[in-house]
């Protein structure tokens, strides 16, 4: 009696519990529809997203977190065409150490707009749904439906539940990438072609008045021409792509080759082979114009510089607007802010501090050697892009080892050249290895070395964004001596878990796997039958691909060789992927009684069982359950601790273990 009351308590603190019991939702959403045409229109959701929580873009690579997913419900019986891809606002962006890839996240709001057009004369609604993850402490799969009415006007569509929204996530990206812009524009200024026309241009303007204060006044015109120039080349390019293009740069194979190619390109002119060049009657006629005098005669000037440094800032400015194109419509803007600031700001400043110019270093060879190294790195940036390609569609060309062994080889014949025994084209003779260029070479050579150990498996977490995945390395020496230890200590097993009791073959194991080398089960009445032959308490992992928290919970806290102890003799590992796509046998399909849906993959049976058994939506969540129970439908009185989510203290989660394991026991 004092049993079955301890078990109602517990059942109904779970059922009031914040964050362990309850469905969590930490969106609002609303919809909206406007008619661009005769039969084309565009759907609008909007979600206010909770402080704390994020969700990924539908663009987020291959590989990282379980991305956003718009489908048109219409648009599999052809009753409408979806011209174009869908159009996020700005995502925020950030390297993520678990999926090792750059992720696309929207904190406080997220807005998309599909185009749709109605092919069906006599379709009167249109019906999306929107599948996506939150993610905070834990993680939620969810879905939301909306239904569009299609009305002469062009009415909006039906409207969830409003409320104010805050700001998206990515003004602190963009702000990173004008710095990065920034850099990159004072890397220019020291290039052949721009820095010897510091001293001649300010001493153009200095000598060509005899008002100094006009003289600085026509010298800053100039320096804003130069950015009002670049400014407009990233408007251009705005304004030409726009952001449907932009979104498909950043996913399809075809951009990243002709991106590779590109910067393969800029990477050859560096080393010498040629110049890349505007047209000399273009160079000419602005010339001519700058000779004007006035304002209009020093806005041509800073065109004609413009033009004649192409040579030398023409693979800059590239590989400044190809990392912008990639991102959304302003990136280009912000990138060409940022590059024409740094470039103009060396005019600006000696045209109102003439007596500073002998302060700068002569023109000579040095100038070409930052050239080369510019070229080396453009090489090793261009990879960057082959491999996303390669990543994305299963080539096999770049495993790890042959990517960081083409940067090994890349960095050590810079190095090589900064010493000055490897010249090119237009390099002068290296009397002396001054102090500036020796700390290069040490930097250099410290990079390479920094490099080997990831030939064989070393993670390398500093260069993490800028390699394949750890798990594409052939040669992987601390994979290989954990088999050895596996297999030498007699635990090495044949199948991912016993089986001298189960129904048969372990279900779904020939694609999913449990970490740290667990054996575990993937189907829940599987595992159930096991546990209870096997006379053990089940350990039920909610968990996802596209989870991090997930993912950080494995490395960090099933890591620990207490918890692995603990899980490998005490229970009976069931891992449930919500968020896999698996289709299920026909005969397997159902709809469910909580919703009324029909569950026909992996992941959505797994979800509707979370839901209903449980009645949670989150992942990661640790489920201990005591397996001697009926078939009943609600579970609550057979778990043995309370539901674990996020949570990283390794300490606390070996007492949830060994308290449900005593637990287990004493009901016997």
């Amino acid at each position: 009696m004092r049993r079955k009351l301890f078990t109602c308590i517990m059942a109904l603190f779970l059922g009031v519990l914040p964050g362990f019991a309850q469905i969590i939702n930490p969106t609002r959403w609303s919809s909206s529809i406007e008619k661009r045409g005769d039969d084309l229109y565009a759907l609008t959701l909007k979600a206010t997203i909770q402080p704390g929580w994020v969700i990924y873009s539908m663009f987020t690579p291959e590989g990282g977190p379980l991305k956003a997913e718009l489908t048109i419900a219409e648009a599999a019986t052809g009753q409408v065409e979806l011209p174009g891809a869908p159009v996020e606002k700005e995502p925020g962006r950030k390297f993520d150490d678990i999926f090792k890839v750059e992720v696309l996240y929207f904190a406080g709001e997220y807005e998309v707009t599909r185009e749709v057009r109605v092919i069906d004369p006599g379709l009167s609604a249109i019906h999306a749904a929107i599948s996506f993850q939150a993610c905070e402490e834990q993680c939620v799969n969810l879905t939301e439906e909306f239904e569009f009415k299609i009305t002469p006007a062009g009415n909006d569509g039906k409207t969830m539940t409003g409320g104010e929204t805050t700001t998206g996530g990515g003004d602190d990206n963009l702000w990173l990438f004008f710095w990065l812009a920034f850099g990159s524009g004072l890397l220019a200024v020291i290039m052949p072609c721009v820095f010897p026309m510091i001293p001649m241009t300010v001493s153009f303007f200095m000598h060509g008045d005899a008002s100094r204060a006009r003289a600085r006044s026509k010298a800053l015109f100039f320096s804003l021409s130069i950015v009002a120039i670049y400014t407009a080349l990233g408007l251009l390019v705005s304004f030409l792509l726009g952001p449907g293009f932009i979104n498909w740069l950043s996913t399809h194979w075809f951009p990243n080759i002709f991106f590779f190619a590109i910067f393969i390109l800029f990477a050859v002119s560096f080393f010498g082979a040629f110049e890349i060049v505007l047209p000399a009657w273009l160079v000419n006629k602005s010339d001519r114009q700058a000779d004007r005098g006035g304002y209009a005669g020093a806005f041509f000037m800073a065109f004609t510089l413009v033009l004649v440094s192409f040579s030398c800032t023409a693979p800059i400015v590239g590989t400044v607007l190809v990392e912008a194109a990639r991102g959304s419509v302003l990136r280009p803007v912000i990138g060409m802010l940022g590059f024409s600031l740094a470039v103009a700001l060396p005019f600006g400043f000696f045209a109102f501090f003439p007596s500073r110019l002998g302060a700068l270093p002569k023109s000579g060879g040095w100038l070409n050697t930052v050239k080369v190294v510019l070229g080396f790195i453009e090489v090793a940036l261009g990879f960057k892009f082959l491999m996303v390609a390669d990543q994305t569609y299963h080539w096999g060309l770049l495993d790890r080892e042959i990517y960081i062994a083409i940067w090994i080889a890349l960095f050590l014949l810079m190095g090589i050249y900064l010493m000055g025994k490897m010249k090119f084209r237009h390099d002068s003779d290296l009397p002396y290895i001054g102090v500036g260029r020796l700390t290069m070479i040490i930097i250099t050579f410290t990079f390479v070395i920094y490099l080997i150990p990831g030939m064989f498996g070393a993670p390398l977490k500093a260069l993490a964004g800028y390699l394949p995945p750890q798990e594409s390395i052939d040669f992987d020496i601390n994979r290989i001596v954990r088999e050895n230890v596996k297999t030498f200590s007699g635990t090495a097993t044949t199948t991912p878990a016993p089986v001298k009791n189960a129904t048969g073959k372990v279900k779904y194991a020939d694609f999913l796997h449990l970490p740290h080398g667990l054996d575990g089960y993937f189907d829940y009445d599987q595992a159930l039958a096991v546990a209870r032959a096997e006379n053990k308490p089940l350990f039920i992992d909610f968990t996802g691909h596209g989870c991090a928290n997930c993912r950080e919970m494995e490395n960090v806290v099933w890591a620990d060789p207490r918890v692995l102890k603990v899980l490998r003799e005490d229970f009976i590992v069931l891992a449930l992927y919500v968020d896999d796509k698996t289709k299920l046998p026909e005969e397997e399909h159902y709809v469910s009684e909580y919703d009324g849906k029909k569950k026909n993959t992996l992941g959505k049976k797994n979800t509707d069982f979370q839901v209903k058994k449980f009645n949670s939506n989150a992942q990661p969540n640790y489920i201990l359950l005591d397996s001697r129970h009926g078939d009943d439908v609600d579970l609550a009185p057979h778990l043995l601790a309370p539901p674990r989510g996020h949570n990283l203290d390794r300490d606390a989660f070996l007492e949830f273990l060994q308290g449900a394991v005593k637990e287990y026991k004493r009901r016997e």
